[in-house]
């Protein structure tokens, strides 16, 4: 029996094809039926007109900073705003404290994650301790419910231990993910190298630091025939590499963030430190690449890699960890970037937001159709909001998107058949 209507929605899921208005009945955490549905007093109701509905968001590469940095952020908070931004499953990286390269931690992090109300799964280390000295046991980590690993936060500075894990993953069916920054070519940089690090006297990041690791990663996955994931990519050298390796054949995706579409590097002649993370804002030419690379394909989908600090370290602009909150005003930047600019469609945004994700991970198909599990993201493509840091439900606020005004705003999150997020305005 059905016990929740979803009346006069915009359904919109890239695959099953469906791009219509029509109700949504839901019983027992799955869709009942898709149509035209009858009111009745035992059902609750709740009218959707001039909204839509797509299959539940997925971020695949986000930081909970629980176990160990919880004054940041934790699971409970992090699923929160993942809830307020229509996501309902998210990957979490390692770089916990301690590190999550053990059995312990990672059913830590899964059995708090259970009781969230949505998909929480972890990563663990490639490099015990991420220290890029000793391999994990992935064996035990696989047995545990791990089925993604990454050292993230830095790169796996030997090349061989890259490939032995690369290798491995060929049969162990471990999605291996890179963060593709040199450290030493880093050296100390906080922002892009360039005019902006010129004009503000502060040391810059290289662009070679994140093409070569990205180049590196896809030389390493071709000798052994794995599959690599780059993370967060900013450059455009990084997009042709992989764009390149694509028609060579290369079984490489990969992934971008809403700030490397939306702004460049003179944000950071502000000298805030909300707009520094890693790697950094680039230069326009970059933006410009990046956003390409999400309409042709070369890039595969867009995460957050939401990375909560507290105002306190964020206040020293040269001396603040690099990071930026976003699961909340990820969805709303990318359909105001892209969508309301006419550069894409809703349904294009759902495959890189919710469909290639949990494809790249080899997760279950959310979509919207009869018989399924009910995860859903519905939201107001045309309502126009103003990002307020204090408002958003994640411990830290150090959004990139602060005081910027959105068009596009998520109402409801359901998740497993339940409304585990409704919008108080």
């Amino acid at each position: 029996m059905i016990d929740l209507i979803l009346k006069n929605v915009h359904a919109i899921d890239p695959i099953t094809k469906l791009d219509d208005i029509v109700d949504i009945g839901i019983s027992d955490g799955k869709i009942e039926k898709i149509g035209s549905i009858v009111d009745s007093e035992n059902i609750e109701v709740i009218d959707c007109s001039g909204l839509c509905a797509v299959p539940g968001l997925f971020d695949m590469h986000v930081h909970f900073r629980d176990p160990g940095l919880t004054y940041k952020e934790d699971i409970f908070t992090g699923a929160a705003a993942a809830k307020a931004g229509g996501v309902t499953g998210v990957l979490l990286m390692p770089n916990t404290k301690p590190a999550c390269d053990n059995v312990e931690t990672v059913k830590y992090i899964l059995e708090k994650g259970a009781k969230t109300g949505i998909n929480v799964y972890t990563t663990a280390c490639i490099t015990k301790g991420m220290a890029s000295v000793d391999l994990c046991d992935y064996d035990a980590l696989k047995e545990v419910g791990v089925f993604a690993i990454t050292d993230d936060g830095r790169p796996v500075e030997n090349a061989e231990l890259m490939r032995l894990a690369l290798e491995k993953s060929v049969t162990n069916g471990m999605t291996v993910l890179s963060h593709c920054e040199d450290l030493n070519i880093i050296n100390g940089g906080i922002i892009n190298k360039g005019k902006v690090s010129k004009a503000l006297h502060v040391k810059g990041m290289d662009r070679a630091s994140e093409d070569y690791i990205t180049a590196r990663e896809i030389a390493l996955a071709a000798s052994c025939g794995a599959h690599i994931h780059i993370c967060h990519v900013s450059t455009y050298g990084s997009v042709n590499i992989i764009r390149e390796a694509k028609r060579d054949g290369v079984n490489v995706t990969c992934e971008t963030a809403p700030h490397y579409f939306s702004y460049a590097e003179d944000k950071l002649l502000s000298r805030d430190a909300d707009y520094r993370m890693s790697p950094p804002l680039r230069t326009e030419r970059d933006r410009e690449a990046i956003e390409q690379a999400l309409l042709d394909g070369t890039i595969d989908c867009i995460i957050t890699d939401h990375a909560p600090h507290t105002a306190e370290e964020k206040a020293d602009f040269e001396k603040a960890p690099n990071g930026v909150v976003g699961l909340e005003t990820s969805f709303a930047a990318a359909l105001t970037m892209l969508y309301h600019k006419g550069k894409c469609t809703i349904e294009d945004i759902v495959k890189l937001m919710s469909v290639n994700p949990r494809k790249i991970l080899g997760l279950k198909e959310v979509k919207i159709a009869q018989g399924e599990g009910c995860e859903l993201c519905i939201f107001d493509p045309n309502l126009e909001w103003t990002v307020e840091p204090q408002k958003l439900h994640s411990k830290s606020h150090n959004s990139v998107f602060k005081g910027e005004r959105l068009k596009g705003k998520v109402k409801y999150t359901i998740c497993n058949g339940k409304i585990v997020y409704a919008s108080e305005e």
